[in-house]
């Protein structure tokens, strides 16, 4: 691999023009794909096979007018007066809501008996579509709805299902970028070097995320699945660019023409860009087998923005570097790289690494029982689907949600609904009249309405209002006492469903399937590793490493947003249950990453190891040399992701402190400390493999042996110019 990526880095070199202009119209002809087929994006989160699930496609089939989005206008008098003395404003706010565009029919709270403590009233807003195909503009009159009310002194908020929408991704989450280009000019000591790399990154993400904007007319996409693809690429582009970079600059200093640095620079950093990049592509599409449809489209979307990451770094990029020259070198080593090679000078990597190795035991102990430590919260973790009561409290929703529960309580924000459908009208109303009988009684249930019947009377909704709030621990028993309880009942079909039942499946199966993607993705890093590295304990060390690191990281992360220690710092205003998805998420890409800390670090080892040195030289001079690289890239890389914290929406500054967390933990404690700490231990033991499963492995060639062989047999070039 690492001869086939020197000629294409070198091919690159040679014509930066026609690969420049090749990727400037890619960029442009999927700019304009996604400017003309851009599709919106759904912040529906169900999973075919669940009974929620069941009873949404049987609403859609059998009571159309109950299938779309609901919206919920919460309705607050003035301090001294009733909600009888305001009937005529509440009524007009009703008329009104009934116009609105895309609306079925809004109910008067006087009717259903919406109403509390005679100050405050719900109208229930009905929907045709669901909440991902209501527009911008039927969104914006339902906000707009209410102001005569408004103006006669009612407090009025809206909320609801149909409030659920994109989250906004402004300028904040650039910081970020702005520090890992400030991190660059640090490392490379030259603006030239440092703007290309960002150049480089930022052209990557850019063309991976117009071709997922371009497929999303024909495919559903969550509303996290184009930040997480938008966080990844930014952050393992600029890696991925960092790291070919790093090894063309060495390259230049130690003699090389430019072409020929930058063609190595891809053939053997390049190799380790690709592997790596490989690797979290396959952890990310892995998560099709968790069978999750969500889940998979937002693996694969951001799987493809790592994909183009890696395509933009090993062939952009050397063009990049041409135009450069040798300006990507500080003013004072363009002289050494235009004479004699430099020697290698002994920075602070060295140093680390070699106490490190000397202290290699309480090392270990010290940072595998911190990291045990760290990861103790995780025991407590739950996982659940954040409604609008987690949400930022400026937002329309959270205010709604938060003037419900003031004045209704919190189960009013959970309801939750049961459909019962048979064959016959006349068995539909004495199940449905069955189930309210059974029900009652049950522990934390606060009301069951009579049954509203569809037009043929064969299917009837009822509602069903917990007194704890969506994702309290109570709610979730309720919701499977109530399913048990109900199961019993013949002769009709009885599910339960809405946003807390959708909710609770997909928290469930997701923590079903958790155990088994963790086996898989554990597996996966052990056999790539030993295709690498030709060894069995480094690949050992390196899964044990990793399941530290996810420990850590939950554990972190279950501190500072379920029970909410300093949440504060991070902005939180409401802690509570991880979001479903993230755990198996964070174990996807979390693996990726660690991988490529790993194989960029490791990878140096080997290969002095395999030229001669020590085991215990192989691993100082590895962590030596690559210790300033991927200390940059994990600043980086945790820069861009912390970004994303300062997102006012609470699943993606979740996501984006978990990252964050994961990839600095994983970096620094891992892979710099622990890693060498254990490598120096195991001696010579640590590249061991028997010869049999050598044989029976194919060579991958990460560290370029066969590149070497090329280059000392091949006949010497014409340098040259640039």
């Amino acid at each position: 691999m690492a001869t086939v990526l020197y000629r294409l880095g070198r091919a690159s070199f040679r014509h930066r023009w026609l690969v420049l202009i090749v990727w400037v119209v890619v960029l442009g002809a999927l700019g304009g794909a996604a400017a003309a087929f851009r599709g919106p994006t759904s912040s529906d989160f169900t999973m075919p096979g669940t009974e929620s699930q069941r009873a949404i496609d049987a609403l859609k089939t059998q009571f159309p007018e109950a299938s779309g989005a609901t919206g919920t206008i919460v309705v607050k008098v003035p301090d001294g007066q009733t909600l009888a003395a305001n009937k005529d404003t509440i009524d007009a706010l009703v008329l009104e809501a009934n116009k609105l565009p895309g609306v079925v029919g809004a109910m008067s709270p006087f009717q259903t008996g919406a109403v509390s403590q005679d100050r405050y009233a719900l109208v229930t807003v009905q929907f045709k579509e669901r909440a991902d195909k209501v527009t911008d503009e039927q969104r914006a009159a339902y906000e707009a709805s209410g102001a005569a009310a408004q103006q006669a002194g009612l407090r009025v908020e809206h909320g609801g299902e149909v409030m659920n929408t994109e989250p906004e991704v402004g300028g904040k989450e650039g910081i970020g970028v702005a520090i890992a280009l400030v991190v660059l000019l640090v490392t490379f000591g030259s603006l030239v070097a440092a703007g290309m790399t960002m150049l480089n990154a930022l052209l990557g993400v850019g063309a991976g995320m117009a071709a997922l904007f371009a497929l999303s007319s024909t495919i559903t996409l969550t509303s996290t699945a184009p930040v997480l693809a938008l966080m990844l690429g930014l952050a393992v582009g600029i890696d991925y660019s960092l790291f070919i970079t790093s090894r063309h600059r060495q390259h230049l200093v130690e003699g090389l023409e430019p072409q020929e640095a930058a063609g190595r620079a891809v053939g053997t950093a390049g190799s380790a860009v690709v592997f790596a990049g490989a690797t979290v592509v396959i952890a990310l599409a892995g998560l099709a087998v968790v069978n999750i449809p969500f889940l998979t489209v937002m693996g694969l979307a951001a799987a493809g923005t790592v994909a183009v990451a890696v395509l933009v770094a090993i062939t952009l990029q050397p063009a990049l570097l041409a135009f450069a020259g040798r300006r990507v070198l500080p003013r004072k080593q363009r002289k050494v790289a235009e004479g004699s090679v430099a020697h290698h000078t002994r920075n602070f990597g060295f140093r680390w690494a070699r106490g490190v190795t000397r202290l290699r035991i309480p090392v270990i102990l010290v940072g595998v029982v911190g990291l045990a430590a760290l990861a103790i919260p995780a025991a407590d973790m739950r996982i659940a689907l954040p409604g609008a009561s987690a949400g930022a409290v400026d937002s329309p929703a959270r205010k709604a949600a938060d003037l419900v529960t003031e004045g209704f309580g919190p189960g009013f924000n959970g309801r939750l609904a049961m459909v019962v459908s048979s064959d016959s009208p006349e068995q539909t109303a004495k199940a449905a009249q069955d189930a309210m009988a059974r029900l009652q009684g049950t522990e934390n249930l606060l009301a069951v309405t009579p049954p509203n019947f569809s037009q043929d009377k064969k299917t009837a909704l009822l509602a069903i209002i917990p007194k704890t709030g969506p994702t309290d621990a109570a709610t979730e028993d309720l919701v499977h006492a109530v399913r048990a309880k109900v199961h019993a009942i013949d002769g009709a079909d009885i599910a339960l469903t809405g946003q807390t039942a959708v909710g609770i499946d997909v928290s469930e199966k997701l923590s079903d399937a958790m155990p088994v993607y963790l086996l898989l993705v554990v597996g996966l890093s052990v056999l790539l590793l030993m295709l690498v590295f030709r060894s069995i304990l480094v690949p050992l060390k390196a899964a044990a490493g990793f399941l530290l690191t996810v420990g850590a990281t939950f554990g972190i992360t279950v501190a500072v947003f379920q029970e909410g220690h300093l949440a504060s710092l991070v902005g939180l205003d409401t802690p509570g249950p991880l979001v479903s998805f993230l755990p198996i998420l964070l174990i996807g890409i979390l693996f990726g990453l660690a991988m490529d800390y790993e194989v960029f670090l490791v990878s140096r080892m080997r290969e002095d190891y395999v030229h001669g040195a020590s085991a215990q030289e192989a691993t100082v001079s590895g962590m030596g040399h690559g210790a300033r690289v991927v200390t940059a890239a994990a600043i980086i890389m945790t820069s861009v992701f912390a970004g994303f914290v300062l997102v006012d929406d609470p699943i993606i500054k979740s996501m984006g402190f978990a990252l964050a967390a994961g990839v600095a933990i994983d970096a620094f404690i891992v892979r710099m400390t622990i890693v060498p700490a254990v490598v120096s231990l195991l001696g010579r033991a640590a590249w061991w493999l028997p010869g049999w499963l050598n044989r029976l492995l194919p060579d991958v060639d990460i560290e370029g042996e066969k590149l070497r062989h090329h280059l000392a047999t091949e006949p010497e070039r014409e340098p040259a110019r640039v």
